[in-house]
């Protein structure tokens, strides 16, 4: 069963029309007519797939403008809440309805002022949903539809009681309909209590990661990982990459680092206020800095176009947060580079993985300095003929041919590419940087589950993109230092 956009009413075509769709996506296309039937859903979907639309165009034929809030939806974070809302918006803007983001971090004194508009659609936060519920400012006696978006990031995040909370508060006689990038037991728990004979959407395991992105690995020992990362970005240049550290701690040291290697970074973490998130959100979207460092949760429902590389400095705790991490690239057809640093401690952990996404992480080595000096020599010769074919130097005519009179052409033109060429004293910085180790991951079932071997895919190769890395062996004893975070859930919790 498939459905296509000239089935839609006008106001929602229209809609659609001015966002740009030319065709539905896969999940769209088959989520919609069971959405569209009042059939509860669950649907296996990555971010970047456009599963917004596809829950929010039913809904949004079906309500009323009754002045009621009829829709609900649940979402991980405050990031995805605002992007979800913003979307609804969107394709809303032609139909009499109302959306209303509600989430944590902002003053709920203004949420229940906006709430007297009497919105339909409200997208929340499990957390302040609560609040309110507590306060009896939203009250969901006139549900008829809920959604719960990134279910498996809400469950990770500790949210399992307050889903159940808040879905006891709603009609029984309700369409509920769960996306999720990863099916677990706690998901089918709630889909066994909480649904009505769902409909399954799924996306198999060989296609749970983007096609369009090329994975790699570099072994690489924990005090070498700061070099690596920044000759990799030196050497591909990235338009817009993405770093992920495993804890706070790590972000705001490598954010640091970063900075004072010259790169323009900036860092995202539960730690920070509204604000200060919006801010660097803003920047980054802006491409006033080219470098995000997230920690998991800080990066949940962020949607960024453009987003070329991502690095995941420190390996995921498990395969589910590997393709969240990676689905932050090679979205709407674009293609992808993910590069994970692996201690040789983590190898297995790698494999597990690997098992999981049904897909071979190519391992890659790490560059050598002669490869740097060439890739960065190449590099540099290209911005030097782009700058050449562009023109608008002929202000320093003067200084070029005073400098070519006394010194000849070859020279004074050595001389000054000489200035440019950072990247060997960034080199030397990087090596002088010392960032508190993170322990490694073990991986508790080396096996795998239930040992079973599998056949995946080997991740494809670059066609001689700019993004080509590489990998070698350090014989040298791996050393960690760290403590683990028992309070990781409730953390998770406050930073939404």
């Amino acid at each position: 069963m498939s459905f296509t956009i000239e089935e839609l009413s006008a106001p929602l075509k229209r809609a659609i029309d001015d966002m740009g769709f030319e065709s539905l996506t896969p999940i769209q296309e088959q989520a919609i007519p069971i959405g569209l039937s009042g059939q509860d859903l669950i649907g296996q979907a990555q971010t970047g797939t456009g599963k917004t639309t596809a829950f929010a165009v039913p809904f949004l034929e079906r309500i009323t403008d009754d002045d009621t809030i009829q829709v609900l939806i649940l979402t991980p974070t405050r990031e995805l809440c605002i992007q979800v809302e913003k979307e609804i918006y969107k394709l809303s803007r032609y139909l009499p309805l109302h959306s209303l983001a509600i989430y944590g971090g902002q003053d709920i004194n203004r949420q229940i002022a906006s709430l007297k508009n009497r919105p339909q659609i409200i997208v929340a936060t499990p957390g302040r949903l609560k609040d309110h519920l507590r306060r009896r400012t939203i009250r969901l006696s006139a549900i008829k539809v809920v959604i719960l978006d990134e279910a498996d990031e809400m469950l990770n995040m500790g949210f399992v009681e307050d889903i159940e909370d808040i879905l006891k508060n709603c009609p029984e006689e309700r369409q509920t309909m769960m996306f999720s990038a990863t099916m677990r037991p706690e998901i089918k728990h709630i889909a066994e209590t909480y649904m009505k004979d769902p409909a399954m959407v799924t996306i198999s395991r060989e296609t749970l990661t983007v096609p369009a992105i090329d994975q790699e690995a570099f072994i690489v020992y924990e005090d070498k990982k700061l070099l690596l990362l920044s000759r990799l970005l030196d050497m591909m240049q990235p338009d817009l990459a993405m770093i992920f550290g495993r804890t706070k701690r790590r972000v705001d040291e490598l954010t640091r680092a970063l900075q004072q290697l010259g790169f323009r970074a900036d860092g995202l973490h539960g730690d920070l206020s509204q604000y200060q998130r919006d801010q660097v959100m803003r920047k980054f979207r802006e491409k006033r800095i080219d470098i995000l460092v997230a920690t998991d949760v800080a990066a949940r429902g962020l949607d960024v176009q453009g987003v070329t590389h991502v690095f995941n400095f420190d390996l995921p705790q498990d395969a589910d947060s590997y393709v969240h991490r990676i689905g932050r690239t090679g979205r709407a057809g674009n293609d992808g580079l993910a590069m994970s640093f692996v201690t040789p401690r983590e190898k297995d952990h790698l494999a597990y993985i690997e098992r999981t996404i049904k897909q071979t992480i190519a391992r890659s080595p790490i560059p050598s300095d002669k490869d740097t000096r060439q890739v960065r020599r190449a590099n540099l010769y290209q911005e030097v003929v782009e700058a050449l074919e562009a023109g608008g130097s002929q202000h320093l005519s003067g200084v070029a041919q005073d400098l070519i009179d006394m010194y000849g052409a070859e020279e004074a033109l050595m001389a000054t590419l000489s200035l440019i060429t950072d990247g060997e004293e960034r080199d030397t910085a990087a090596k002088r940087i010392n960032l508190t180790a993170e322990k490694p991951i073990y991986n508790k079932n080396k096996s795998g589950k239930g040992g079973k071997n599998y056949s995946g895919n080997r991740s494809k190769g670059h066609h001689g993109r700019k993004t080509r890395s590489y990998y070698g062996k350090d014989k040298r004893k791996d050393s960690y230092k760290g403590k683990n975070d028992k309070r990781k859930q409730a953390a998770r919790r406050k930073s939404s």
